[in-house]
């Protein structure tokens, strides 16, 4: 990954029929420096966002809104695990995406955001970070 870059990776087909419809490599886990790229990436593909829902306990210093375009954006907290994002386009579509660790292997990264974008995926966020070697594995 190049320095001051995040990658993001969508579902290219419009069935999204696959656990989850994409994956996002943030380069930290500052949500104030990650998720205004993020957000101006999914806007670019899939048009105005109007919420986001992000685990609290993942990410430092959770915002309630932020302003991407023009547009303000509701960032709702939900026990949703570190590695994944929803996304809400409109009232109710809700895209789910797999979020990679900041320090996952470049090698790792790619394989679990491949993974994640496949129509007959049906790993979970976790799985999918376990099997590539990306994440850590279920504590305890």
């Amino acid at each position: 990954m190049r320095p001051g870059s995040a990658l993001l990776r969508l579902e290219t087909t419009e069935s999204r029929k696959g656990v989850l419809d994409g994956a996002w490599w943030p380069r930290s886990r500052d949500i104030g420096a990650e998720l205004p790229a993020l957000l101006s990436a999914l806007v670019t593909h899939l048009g105005p966002v109007s919420r986001v829902g992000l685990d609290a306990t993942a990410w430092a210093g959770l915002p309630t809104r932020i302003v991407v375009d023009d547009h303000v954006v509701h960032i709702d907290s939900f026990p949703v695990g570190d590695d994944t994002v929803l996304i809400t386009r409109g009232e109710r579509d809700i895209f789910s995406l797999l979020v990679v660790p900041p320090d996952a292997a470049p090698d790792a990264a790619r394989s679990a955001m491949a993974q994640a974008v496949r129509v007959d995926n049906v790993s979970d966020a976790e799985r999918i970070l376990i099997d590539t070697g990306s994440g850590r594995g279920p504590v305890g």
